[in-house]
C-alpha cells in the first residue's frame, strides 16, 4: 500500500506489496510466459534469431502490452536471446540457429504498469547429451531456489540451494549476473545471488517480488562483455544455460507468476 506520508512499505529496502498487486504481476508474467510458448515453433535450424525477436516484437504489442527492453540503456529489442556459449543479453541479429544450437529467450513485457520478466532454453534440431545435462541442471537449479521461497527463510538459503545443486553435477553457477526484484519497476532491490551461505541475507517476507535466474556454465564461471557493451559470453567458451521465473513470496510459501500457460517451460516438453 502507497501511504502518502510514509511512501511504499520496504524491509531492508525491499518492497512489499499488497495482495491485491498479485493479481497484476500474474497477468503480466502469464503474457511474457505465453510469447515463450509461442516460440519453440520459431527455433529450428536455418532461422535468425531477428526473426524470432521480430515475432516477440508483434506479440507484445498485439496484446496491449510494452516491451520493458526497448529503449531500456538504449538496448532496441523485445528479447535478448543467448545462443551457446552467450550468458545473457544476447542481441538479436541475422545470426543463423544451426543444429545442435541451445539457446535462452528472454522476455519482459509491461502489462498495466506491471514487469513480466521470464527466460527459458530452446533446441534448434537435434539435442546432444552434454547440452542435455546442462539444461536439465539449469532448470532443476532454478526449482531448488524457488523451493526456498517462504516467510522466514532468507536469500541466502536460495543462493546457497543453486550453488550446492549445481556444483554435486561439476557445472558452475555465473556470479557476475543475478535475479532482481521487480514489480512496478523493471529492476529494484534485492539483488538474488545464485550462490551463498544458508541463513544470510535478508529475510523473506510476504509481498516481496523478484526474479530467480541462474545462469549455470559447463566450464568455470567467469564471463567477459563483448564490444557491442550488452552480450555476455563465457570466457572459456563453455556451454551456458539459464532459466528465469518471477517470484511472488506469499503467507506459506511462493507464487510463480510466470508458469507457462502450455507447460512447456522446460526445452524438450514435446518428445
Amino acid at each position: 500500500m502507497d501511504d502518502r506520508h510514509n511512501g511504499p512499505v520496504t524491509k531492508d529496502g525491499i518492497r512489499i506489496h499488497q495482495p491485491a498487486d498479485f493479481e497484476g504481476m500474474a497477468r503480466a508474467g502469464r503474457l511474457a510466459a505465453e510469447i515463450l510458448d509461442a516460440m519453440a515453433p520459431l527455433v529450428f535450424p536455418g532461422q535468425t534469431t531477428a526473426e524470432i525477436d521480430r515475432v516477440i516484437t508483434q506479440m507484445v504489442t498485439d496484446a496491449g502490452a510494452v516491451s520493458a527492453t526497448i529503449g531500456y540503456k538504449g538496448y532496441q529489442h523485445a528479447s535478448c536471446i543467448s545462443v551457446n556459449h552467450v550468458v545473457c543479453h544476447g542481441i538479436p541479429g541475422p545470426k543463423v540457429l544451426k543444429d545442435g544450437d541451445i539457446l535462452n529467450i528472454d522476455v519482459t513485457v509491461i502489462l498495466d504498469g506491471w514487469y513480466g520478466d521470464t527466460s527459458r532454453m530452446f533446441l534448434a534440431g537435434r539435442l546432444n547429451r552434454k547440452s542435455e545435462r546442462l539444461m536439465q541442471v539449469t532448470h532443476d537449479a532454478l526449482f531448488k531456489g524457488i523451493e526456498m521461497v517462504r516467510p522466514g527463510n532468507t536469500f541466502g538459503d536460495i543462493g546457497a540451494a543453486i550453488q550446492s545443486f549445481v556444483e554435486s553435477h561439476r557445472m558452475s553457477v555465473v556470479r557476475d549476473f543475478c535475479g532482481h526484484g521487480l514489480g512496478r519497476v523493471f529492476h529494484a532491490p534485492p539483488n538474488v545471488l545464485h550462490y551463498g551461505r544458508p541463513g544470510t541475507g535478508p529475510v523473506l517476507e510476504e509481498g516481496m517480488f523478484f526474479t530467480i535466474e541462474p545462469m549455470v556454465n559447463l566450464g568455470r564461471p567467469e564471463t567477459k562483455i563483448l564490444a557491442d557493451d550488452w552480450t555476455a559470453v563465457t570466457r572459456d567458451k563453455s556451454l551456458s544455460a539459464q532459466f528465469e521465473h518471477s517470484i511472488g513470496v506469499t503467507a506459506d510459501g511462493y507464487e510463480i507468476f510466470t508458469l507457462s500457460p502450455a507447460d512447456n517451460f522446460h526445452p524438450t516438453w514435446g518428445s
